[in-house]
Parts: C-alpha cells; structure tokens; sequence
C-alpha cells in the first residue's frame, strides 16, 4: 500500500467529493444550474444544437472561476487584482536616466585633471 504525500504541505487540497474540493463543487453545482437554467429559457426559441452551444457558452465562466488559480488567487481575487492594478491605478511608468558617475565627476577635481568638457 502506498501513501502519497505532497512535496510541500501547503499544496494540499483536501477532496470532497471526486476530488474536487468544496470550491470546485460549489462552482461545478453552479454552472451546471446556470446550463439548465439558460436550456429552459430558451428551448422554444432555439434548435436542440443550438441550446447545447449556449448553454457551453453561458456555464463555462462558472465552471472555470472554481478551478482557476493564479499566483496562488483564487478567481476572484484576480479579478479584484486585476482591476485595482489596470483601472483604479493605472501607472505610467517613465524611464529616466540618471547617471550618478557624470554627477560625481562635475563636483570632483579628477574631471580637471583629466581635461574632461
């Protein structure tokens, strides 16, 4: 019998059901209500086909929020991150030289001596 045990501990994830952890379930449980939900909206009003495809299309942001992780973030702290570093503070970053050498050397008595203009 053997026991795998992860390389580093803080990795764990504890499985709840399948596998997945109680994030994952609860996001999964969701888009598969969003799925039916939308299929019972629209199923006068489109094909079989079609249904199928929104349905994909409508449940997909659910289901991947439950397993994205980013750095360690969780979906919505990307989210978040993401809006607080590209639209509340937005910084232009301005590259400027600063030669510290030229400014040492204009003060010292070694640019005299080497006839430097």
């Amino acid at each position: 019998m053997e026991v795998r045990v992860n390389k580093e501990v803080r990795n764990y994830q504890e499985g709840l059901f399948f596998g997945l952890s109680l994030r994952q379930l609860v996001f999964a449980l969701l888009a598969v209500g969003v799925a039916v939900g939308v299929y019972f909206a629209l199923r006068g009003l489109l094909g079989t086909g079609e249904i199928g495809w929104v349905c994909v299309l409508a449940a997909f942001p659910f289901a991947i929020a439950g397993f994205f992780q980013y750095n360690g973030m969780t979906f919505e702290r990307f989210v978040l991150a993401m809006i607080c570093s590209q639209l509340l503070t937005p910084a232009r970053l301005v590259f400027r030289v600063d030669n510290l050498y030229a400014k040492i050397l204009a003060h010292s008595s070694v640019k005299e001596a080497l006839n430097i203009d």
